[in-house]
């Protein structure tokens, strides 16, 4: 399975948990960086999260740790401190999402590790900016949608602050990180100089929800309120219709001039308060009224096909149940039923991302904790004494299972 990307190369020493690290090493990974993920010796706390054949190995962590190996290594034990050094001695990218103070603790600082490697790529992926007053405060996905506006936002719609259903702020962040340590890697290739990258989750957040939230305060003094309009009316949702739920999004001019036209109300394309997308903004929860009381009139088929055929987009709702089966995925084979070595047959999301002359995608199985261990001190020239007596005195963890005695049906 093994194939070159367009990262081939790029060695990434990652040691970060749960999803935001993970996520960033994770897209990197596709695009085939060699990925030496860093663990504790119990591993990331994602392998025990949700269903599993083989403890450690569930499902959560599997779908985030592909394209990766693993090393597990005692960072309080000063031989595995050493070793992780060792390992950064020749890396491009180093990326953490342990806290500043416990990295300092850890003698893991930017400073201690630019000494072994000036020109490192050191990207901490942290809850907040260095400089505010909650920079060394922890941060998880439900701390930050709650602080950025994210949740706050959903009352809009439940009448209570709500947690959006998926974890955004730490794969958000994850993505601004993996751009962010491309753009380093890029200035690297034209200076020579590695640098200190900080992708904070709470600021990611607050730049994700505001760009558009921002609205009337974009403005000094400001031009009205916070918060744009159109996507917080509670009208704002897939529809009923006679037999399902529809999303429907009319837009433009012409599109709301059709749709109109195809109810058979031709005469509010010129009602004022829907002639212009300003005026539409103004009075969107009088809009989306109207557009849902239409399509509670029909079946989700016939709203699929009007509305497809004057070139307004409408798509019925998909439970996660479905999308193995929804026809767009189906075609472009974008979920992949793969054999893992000691896991069996699982499935697999291919990545999004497609470059015409460099595979991106799937090159190796998520490793067992420790899998890689020995491969990757053998590699940065540890002899094979040396390594048992790490492993002896605790310092590593070596995992050798035969990865085919561990194989489920």
């Amino acid at each position: 399975m093994e194939r070159n990307g367009p990262l081939a190369g790029l060695r990434i020493v990652d040691l970060s948990s749960v999803l935001l690290g993970p996520f960033c090493t994770l897209i990197l990974g596709d695009m085939g960086a060699d990925v030496v993920k860093v663990e504790t010796l119990s591993g990331d706390s994602t392998r025990s999260i949700g269903p599993a054949r083989h403890a450690g190995m569930s499902a959560v962590f599997l779908s985030v740790n592909r394209n990766k190996r693993s090393i597990a290594l005692d960072l309080k034990h000063p031989d595995g401190r050493a070793a992780l050094l060792d390992l950064l001695r020749d890396a491009d990218v180093f990326i953490t999402n342990v806290r500043r103070k416990p990295l300092g603790r850890l003698g893991l600082s930017y400073e201690e590790v630019a000494a072994v490697n000036k020109e490192i790529i050191y990207c901490n992926a942290v809850g907040y900016a260095e400089g505010g007053p909650l920079q060394d405060e922890p941060a998880y996905d439900d701390i930050v949608q709650a602080n950025s506006g994210i949740a706050a936002l959903q009352a809009y719609f439940s009448g209570a602050p709500q947690y959006v259903a998926t974890v955004m702020a730490d794969k958000g962040a994850g993505m601004m990180a993996a751009l962010a340590i491309m753009a380093a890697v890029r200035h690297r290739e034209q200076t020579g100089k590695g640098q200190k990258v900080e992708v904070p989750m709470y600021e990611s957040m607050v730049w994700f929800t505001m760009t558009e939230h921002l609205y009337g305060h974009t403005f000094v003094p400001p031009q009205g309120a916070t918060v744009y309009p159109r996507p917080v009316s509670k009208f704002r949702r897939p529809y009923r219709t006679q037999d399902g739920y529809l999303a429907v999004v009319p837009y433009n001019d012409k599109q709301w001039l059709r749709f109109f036209k195809l109810i058979g109300q031709e005469e509010l394309a010129a009602d004022p308060r829907f002639i212009s997308i300003d005026q539409r903004t103004l009075n969107i929860d009088a809009l989306y009224g109207l557009l849902e009381d239409a399509i509670a009139q029909g079946t989700t088929a016939h709203w699929v096909q009007a509305l497809g055929e004057i070139d307004i987009p409408a798509y019925p709702v998909r439970h996660p149940d479905e999308l193995m089966q929804e026809p767009q995925l189906v075609a472009t084979g974008f979920f992949r039923e793969l054999e893992h070595p000691s896991e069996g047959p699982i499935v697999m999301m291919d990545s999004p991302m497609k470059l015409s002359d460099s595979p991106i995608g799937v090159r190796r199985h998520a490793p067992r904790l420790g899998e890689h261990s020995r491969e990757l001190l053998t590699e940065i020239g540890y002899s094979k004494d040396k390594i048992v007596a790490l492993a002896t005195s605790g310092a590593i963890l070596i995992d050798d299972t035969d990865p085919a005695s561990t194989v489920k049906a």
